[in-house]
């Protein structure tokens, strides 16, 4: 399976604070990898740093390289709006635009660059909502408010958004940490399939939830990636002792 990001020797600062330290790891394309740690382990840094966005806190840089199918996206020349538009994000509270319907929220994206007819915005609607596995719960109340669905209807919301403007990566960072048991479910399993079309990386405290969705797992300790593999030996045959304290509880 080829890689679809790789980071090499990345590092993040906020201010004088170093984040991550001379992080390598490749995300092969069409999986799910889980990044996992305890609080501070720089694990959103991380998938910040993937699609730039770290650099918009004031304060903020990095070094070192991100790979892109084979291009930087910190080279001279590239342009980090292109990048996110490749790198789509979720976060961690659901955040639909509050005066938007949530036929203008799936939308939201794309009219930023070209206009929309109407039927333009009815078929685009329909095909991220079916692929945010939404539409059935939502199809007859296209005009009402986003932020008048539930909240984990609001994060598949987010999700069909992210998906609109056609990235090939989506970045998660904790997407079900504030969702119910039920709608947490519904994100994981619309995560399974999405990988069939997307590369997805998701940021979790939740180690079940790794466990149960994730083709690759990386375990993040105070800024240093400490161990990334499978799985499967990630959570069986762990070669790190501090990979095994993590995941059996001992601390974090």
């Amino acid at each position: 399976m080829a890689d679809k990001i790789a980071a090499e020797g990345l590092n993040a600062w906020f201010g004088k604070t170093q984040a991550l330290h001379d992080i390598d790891m490749a995300v092969p394309e069409n999986s799910i990898t889980a990044i996992i740690g305890p609080s501070g382990c720089g694990k959103s840094t991380f998938i910040r740093c993937i699609n730039r966005m770290h650099e918009e806190i004031r304060g903020a840089y990095s070094s070192g390289r991100v790979i892109l199918d084979g291009e930087d996206v910190y080279g001279s020349g590239v342009d980090p709006v292109l990048i996110r538009r490749r790198l789509g994000m979720v976060f961690q509270k659901p955040n639909p635009f509050p005066t938007m319907s949530i036929k203008e929220n799936v939308v939201a994206g794309i009219i930023l660059n070209r206009r929309l007819g109407r039927h333009e915005v009815e078929e685009t609607a329909e095909k991220y909502l079916r692929r945010a596995a939404l539409w059935d719960e939502v199809k007859d109340q296209l005009n009402k408010p986003g932020i008048s669905l539930s909240g984990g209807q609001q994060q598949r919301l987010c999700i069909a958004r992210a998906l609109a403007v056609e990235p090939e990566v989506l970045l998660a960072d904790e997407p079900a940490s504030a969702l119910d048991p039920i709608s947490t479910a519904k994100i994981e399993d619309l995560f399974t399939d999405l990988k069939e079309r997307y590369t997805i990386v998701v940021v979790t405290h939740n180690m079940q939830q790794a466990a149960r969705i994730s083709d690759r797992t990386a375990f993040f300790l105070s800024g240093r990636l400490i161990e990334y593999g499978t799985t499967d030996k990630i959570f069986t045959n762990p070669s790190d002792k501090r990979t095994e304290d993590y995941i059996t509880g001992r601390f974090g």
